[in-house]
């Protein structure tokens, strides 16, 4: 920055010189065009060195955001001046393509500063209208180029066509009906990116590579969420019988929790995590199942034992499903014990009252002395899950 203003000549060609309200474009002769395509591929070399130079040259991370965040907010400017000097410059068509090229240039600055520093921006600020329809352009053409290329796959119908037409609405939102942010598009890129390296080879798994793709980014849309429950329903329905049934939905829920999934990325953050919904629809699915089953084989009671019940009920213990692990439930325990969140005599006492009451997927009946033994020698894994949950909580609360 010890040189000046970067941007100067950029700033002053598409202020001045080519504003038409404030130059008389008619002046500008054909050789001063050339001139002027040639100094501009000159000058985008020279920005992007500057760019480099300041993030490399600043020791402290402060000046250095406040640079980058200076140099996008006025290419941004300088963009939106620009496709206002080519609205109004219709009676000059020689200079059309040079503006072009100017809007091409600054296009190519802002992708090389979000694509190098986008964590240096405010990634949840709204991207001005003029910027984002020259971004919505490129996108869509990225996304019709991928369907183009695997649309013939036929293993990843219907879920692949899901993905493709959700991306194709939501970039053609009104600005009026959605402000599109940073991080959107940030996301969309990153997905498009990401279909661009794919080989889709054969798959007889239950979860396509279509699929660990779009769960690892937290692709949410609602469609594509109904599309995968389904998909599973049908596997799930093919088993005739109630306990293999339930087995396939421990396996393919196993499956699922070991699937990676990125952290802090979603394609709508108005809607609800895939993860917690995927891991909803399994539990109400489990935990349906398992009540069917055990009202299924009571025993027909006869009158005597019948007229004993009455007299003496016995209420079963009303169990609730929990998602996480014994280790993992314990670590929460725990710590809330520790925390004084949940005061008793003991934290035996804490475990022993709870856990009783608690099940998971994969155990019905839990031990409250193992779980309590367990919490002090817990693997990091299931510290790293517990915090993960924990921070999902958070998040939930700070949404009512």
């Amino acid at each position: 920055m010890s040189e000046g203003y970067t941007l100067e000549w950029l700033d002053t060609l598409i202020t001045m010189t080519l504003n038409p309200a404030k130059n008389k474009l008619s002046s500008i002769q054909d050789e001063d065009i050339s001139n002027l395509r040639t100094q501009i591929k000159t000058e985008r070399d020279r920005v992007i060195g500057t760019i480099k130079s300041l993030v490399f040259s600043m020791e402290s991370e402060d000046k250095i955001v406040f640079g980058i965040k200076q140099f996008h907010s006025t290419l941004i400017a300088l963009l939106d001046q620009s496709i206002r000097n080519k609205n109004c410059n219709s009676k000059y068509p020689k200079l059309k393509q040079i503006i072009n090229e100017l809007i091409r240039c600054i296009s190519e600055l802002l992708a090389f500063i979000e694509g190098r520093f986008i964590n240096f921006l405010n990634i949840n600020g709204n991207v001005p209208t003029a910027y984002f329809n020259i971004i919505k352009k490129e996108l869509i053409k990225r996304i019709e180029a991928i369907r183009d290329r695997l649309n013939s796959n036929f293993q990843l119908q219907p879920a692949f066509e899901i993905m493709i037409q959700s991306l194709v609405n939501f970039l053609n939102y009104s600005p009026e009906e959605n402000s599109f942010t940073f991080q959107e598009v940030k996301y969309i890129k990153e997905l498009c990116k990401e279909f661009d390296h794919i080989e889709i080879t054969e798959n007889t798994k239950v979860f396509s590579q279509i699929d660990e793709l779009l769960i690892s980014l937290n692709f949410n849309d609602v469609r594509y969420i109904e599309n995968l429950t389904e998909r599973l329903s049908h596997i799930i329905s093919s088993q005739e019988k109630t306990e293999d049934r339930i087995e396939s939905l421990l396996y393919y829920f196993k499956l699922f929790k070991q699937l990676h999934k990125k952290q802090s990325v979603v394609f709508n953050s108005k809607y609800a995590n895939l993860n917690d919904e995927i891991c909803n629809w399994f539990f109400q699915e489990i935990s349906y199942l398992k009540k069917k089953m055990r009202l299924s084989v009571i025993p027909l009671q006869d009158h005597t034992e019948l007229t004993k019940s009455k007299a003496n009920p016995e209420k079963p213990k009303q169990k609730i499903m929990c998602m996480l692990s014994t280790d993992q439930t314990g670590l929460i325990l725990r710590a809330t014990d520790e925390l004084r969140i949940l005061v008793s005599k003991s934290m035996n006492e804490v475990f022993k009252t709870i856990v009783p009451h608690l099940s998971t997927p994969y155990k019905e009946d839990l031990s409250y002395d193992g779980m309590r033994s367990k919490s002090y020698v817990a693997e990091d894994r299931d510290k790293q899950i517990a915090i993960e949950t924990l921070e999902r909580i958070i998040k939930k609360i700070k949404q009512y």
